[in-house]
């Protein structure tokens, strides 16, 4: 099994770096000189690199870091991924062989058209589709291709570890105890979560077990859940219209 680094970058993007011996693998490196640091102070070999999706601060460090090393990029084949060098559209395995691992590569359109996500021991490496106590902003997809990813997402067994992309958890706690306030669940969470960012300490990964229980995008059949999205106007029940109506909220909280 391999160990998962967490690589901090830009404001609140992590990177994250799996290694077995000297060999990595890098999820989503936006910015090179982080990722350059641990591997030359770690004594890493760079292996490959997985790519979620086209935005800058998670390929932006793709080509410094291929000029370090002539690896493989992993990518959607929907996107512009620069150096990608295998297109991929979900449904796929990866084999990183030096890690002795293979990752499932999971289709997630919503934040992106061809957003992927790479599952595998365990761990989901999902970008900025399912965040800790939230979801990605639908720069792209439609409300019903977001939810569906999310779902697909969360029929994975709960005790995967969420590797997510950014530090929102916070932010997006306020947000969910905003739509579900009488949810303790939640309410233990989010208390934890600020005791963590009081001392600078991460709070991710998360487990799809806590995400289930607590994030409002994941619980859209949930009757407080539907009833907060009716008090914001939505014309109907359905957890498609429930989710767009709450994060349509959430991009104005």
């Amino acid at each position: 099994m391999f160990d998962v680094m967490r690589i901090p970058a830009f404001k609140d993007n992590y990177i994250w770096l799996l290694r077995k011996g000297a060999s990595a693998v890098v999820v989503d490196p936006g910015d090179a000189d982080p990722v350059l640091e641990v591997l030359d102070r770690e004594k890493l070999v760079l292996d490959s690199i997985l790519i979620t999706h086209h935005h800058k601060d998670h390929q932006g460090g793709v080509v410094r870091l291929l000029e370090r090393s002539a690896v493989p990029v992993f990518g959607p084949a929907q996107e512009s991924i620069t150096g990608r060098t295998h297109a991929l559209s979900g449904g796929e395995c990866v084999s990183l062989t030096s890690l002795g691992a293979t990752m499932q590569v999971i289709a997630v359109p919503g934040h992106t058209l061809g957003h992927l996500a790479y599952y595998g021991h365990g761990c989901l490496f999902c970008g900025d589709t399912l965040f800790a106590g939230g979801c990605g902003r639908l720069f792209e997809g439609s409300p019903a291709q977001m939810h569906d990813s999310l779902t697909r997402l969360a029929s994975l067994p709960d005790d995967t570890l969420v590797y997510c992309a950014h530090e929102y958890t916070e932010a997006n706690l306020r947000f969910a105890l905003a739509v579900e306030p009488g949810n303790r669940s939640l309410m233990t969470r989010a208390n934890e979560v600020a005791v963590c960012r009081a001392k600078g300490m991460a709070t991710i990964p998360s487990t799809l077990a806590v995400e289930k229980a607590t994030n409002p995008f994941l619980r859209c059949k949930i009757p407080e859940v539907r009833m907060a999205a009716r008090a914001r106007g939505a014309s109907a029940e359905d957890e498609v219209a429930v989710f767009a109506e709450i994060r349509e909220w959430k991009n104005t909280f």
